[in-house]
């Protein structure tokens, strides 16, 4: 049978994968060495790890080429897609936030706000919860620099120490959700190959309770 192949987000989120998937008893030494290959075998080789960027994780899942993804809930929540999400593995930690110019009354006030985002589905998607009728800029860079520029009156963003938001003038009005890593599935493979991936979790879940 060939490997199950598990999608694992580049960088903070593979690295902390890969420390679980170790804790489980898997060999990840190709990982550590792994030099400009981006798919590599783990454990005896009845697992392969692919890294990728986190969107191209969920795409990779969806389309059923990755049986199993490790992704982010920032991404999840932004670009949406048909796959199950089977885990929260605690890992990743952090927060979507509301912030604007420090002393400021966002809410206040008739006119129409604008906000600038790396995450316009999210933004939108919080707004709507408060029947609020708002602008959204979509920012690729550091979005700080929108309401400093007048762009903006606020940013939706993701929100770690708030260190970053301080030294630029700008305070945390509001928290939109939190969010970690997640273990997604296709949906086909969670079908046909139900045991492994039943029994992977279970030993992931393991782990995660024996951190906490």
């Amino acid at each position: 049978m060939k490997p199950l192949r598990i999608a694992l987000t580049k960088g903070r989120l593979e690295e902390k994968t890969v420390e679980m998937l170790e804790k489980i008893g898997l060999d990840c030494s190709a990982v550590h060495n792994k030099g400009r290959r981006l798919i590599l075998p783990i454990g005896n080789g009845e697992i392969e790890v692919v890294l990728a960027k986190a969107n191209d994780v969920i795409t990779y899942v969806e389309h059923g080429v990755c049986d199993l993804g490790v992704v982010g809930k920032d991404t999840i929540l932004e670009k949406g897609g048909s796959y199950y999400e089977l885990l929260n593995l605690g890992f990743g930690k952090c927060r979507f936030a509301l912030a604007g110019p420090k002393g400021t009354d966002f809410f206040s006030g008739y006119r129409a706000k604008t906000i600038a985002s790396k995450y316009p589905n999210v933004a939108r998607s919080y707004f709507e919860n408060k029947a609020m009728d708002v602008r959204i800029i979509k920012i690729e860079g550091s979005v700080e620099l929108a309401p400093l520029l007048g762009l903006s009156d606020a940013i939706v963003d993701i929100v770690e120490t708030g260190s970053t938001l301080k030294e630029n003038g700008l305070e945390v009005i509001d928290t939109v959700c939190t969010i970690s890593a997640r273990l997604i599935a296709n949906t086909a493979s969670l079908k046909l190959r139900k045991s492994e991936i039943e029994a992977l979790v279970e030993k992931m879940e393991r782990v995660k309770e024996e951190q906490a």
